[in-house]
């Protein structure tokens, strides 16, 4: 199996060429440039590892929920590397993408949405692959919950973000925060090989970012209710 990714939900950018159980991944640094430095660090990739685009399986990219921006970028060179190599695309929630460094059988994320709010959602661990126990949601970080019962790993910039504004109770049922971690490419190719593997790719131009929130700005009024300025 021979999967391309691209993570690039948020500041941390990544890209990464799984083949078979050999993972190689790259860091593009400085968010500001990954637009330009997206495509020529993916063809440098595949000619190192001397594999032609139409020798995937897929072109994997973290869907989002995260950044508008680079949620759109990904996406689109996701759809013209699959159309280019006329294989399937596999839009990857980069939730799961984050859970998927957890440790145990539960694992619950939460990450920084910006605008005072958090993305979030609880898995299962199943075979290696997080299986969500709901879909994703945009929430203000004091409605953050936990499933009913059990203790809970949990991942996310959100944790160190709002950390004073996160009921207390939920700490309490947390058995570690890794509040640095961030979303990577190796992962969602990881995933993404388990769709393939599945049937469950798409062509390239049905592929969607998942946005989750599809609000982008605040009005005045609103910025004013959560303690901003005008």
């Amino acid at each position: 199996m021979k999967i391309l990714a691209i993570e690039t939900s948020c500041e941390h950018a990544t890209i990464a060429l799984l083949v078979d159980d050999t993972l190689v991944e790259r860091v593009l640094e400085g968010h500001s440039n990954h637009s330009e430095r997206l495509l020529p660090t993916l063809r440098d990739l595949l000619a190192e590892a001397a594999i032609p685009l139409h020798a995937l399986d897929a072109v994997a990219f973290g869907a989002g929920p995260g950044a508008f921006t680079g949620l759109r970028l990904a996406c689109g060179v996701a759809q013209g590397l699959g159309m280019g190599a006329g294989v399937g695309v596999a839009p990857v929630c980069s939730l799961d993408a984050l859970a998927m460094q957890g440790t145990g059988d539960a694992v619950f994320v939460a990450t920084d949405a910006r605008m005072g709010e958090t993305y979030s959602a609880a898995y299962r661990i199943e075979a290696g692959i997080p299986a969500p126990l709901s879909q994703p949601v945009c929430r203000p970080p004091e409605m953050l919950e936990l499933p009913p019962e059990g203790k809970w790993f949990a991942l996310g910039s959100a944790f160190q973000a709002y950390r004073d504004r996160i009921p207390a109770g939920l700490f309490d049922r947390l058995t570690t925060i890794e509040d640095r971690a961030v979303p990577r490419a190796g992962d969602v190719a990881r995933i993404a090989a388990a769709m393939a593997a599945r049937g469950v790719l798409v062509a390239p131009e049905l592929a969607v970012p998942l946005y989750v929130r599809d609000k982008v700005a605040l009005t005045t009024a609103e910025r004013l209710a959560r303690g901003g300025r005008a």
